[in-house]
């Protein structure tokens, strides 16, 4: 076995969503680094395409979806196997928060839009990748984002965020039990505070340098510190890994 993170990953099929945001453009930049193939989704087709465009390597696809849209699901994967030649990993970061001050200010339109793309539409991609990789027959990788919330409950106003991102945890549990006599893993990765728009975006300040106060290492991390627990997630060195939630955190979480 060849010691790198990515180990058994070069010419491999990878699909990677919210690839232009703030943690998926390093995550799509890893896999493209350990000689995989990558199809990088995102809500908008240029964004998608400038970060294919930009990706080391031959062989990857930017591709415009709204995953809301259960209904795009299978002809995403059907893409992806004819354009990377196969489903190998599907790294699902794609992800919604809308923050609200109080409770009391939730609409029933912030708990489905949060709800349906952070959970429903995580299930359901996750169940048509799932069919690919069973079809092929070569097993697979299926690696999914919760959120330290998940844990917290939240702060800032991310109550609904944190609902939709526990039930990713109790899912890959699930899945993972489903899929295992496929050889199919599947894992969610937990960050703690990440220096992204998602965090920072109407965030109180002071409530930011709390969180940031609040973990041992004294600081939030850079995006890219996400992408080598994702790739090696995927790698043969995680082959007897599933059903896990890792926790990346900086300490602020330890479990």
């Amino acid at each position: 076995m060849t010691w790198s993170v990515g180990a058994g990953l070069e010419g491999r099929g990878v699909i990677v969503t919210g690839a232009a945001g703030g943690m998926g453009r390093p995550v799509a930049e890893a896999f493209a680094s350990t000689g995989a193939k990558v199809m990088a989704v995102d809500l908008r087709q240029q964004a998608a395409e400038e970060v294919a465009a930009g990706l080391e390597g031959t062989g990857h696809v930017g591709v415009g979806a709204d995953l809301s849209d259960l209904d795009g699901h299978r002809d995403l994967i059907d893409r992806a196997r004819r354009h990377l030649g196969e489903v190998y990993v599907l790294a699902h970061l794609a992800a919604v928060l809308k923050r609200r001050a109080s409770v009391d200010e939730v609409t029933e339109q912030d708990w489905d839009f949060q709800v349906d793309t952070n959970l429903k539409a995580t299930f359901f991609l996750c169940r048509a990748a799932a069919s690919a990789m069973r079809d092929a027959g070569d097993g697979g990788r299926i690696i999914a984002f919760t959120s330290q919330g998940w844990w917290t409950g939240g702060f800032g106003g991310s109550v609904v965020y944190c609902a939709s991102k526990g039930g990713i945890v109790s899912m890959v549990r699930g899945l993972a039990r489903t899929y295992g006599p496929d050889q199919i893993t599947v894992n969610a990765v937990s960050p703690g505070q990440i220096n992204t728009p998602m965090l920072t975006t109407d965030l109180d300040p002071e409530l930011f340098q709390q969180l940031t106060d609040a973990t041992p290492l004294g600081r939030v991390a850079e995006p890219e510190e996400m992408a080598g627990t994702v790739v090696f997630l995927a790698s043969r060195h995680a082959s007897f890994i599933s059903g896990a939630t890792i926790n990346v955190s900086g300490a602020m979480l330890m479990y």
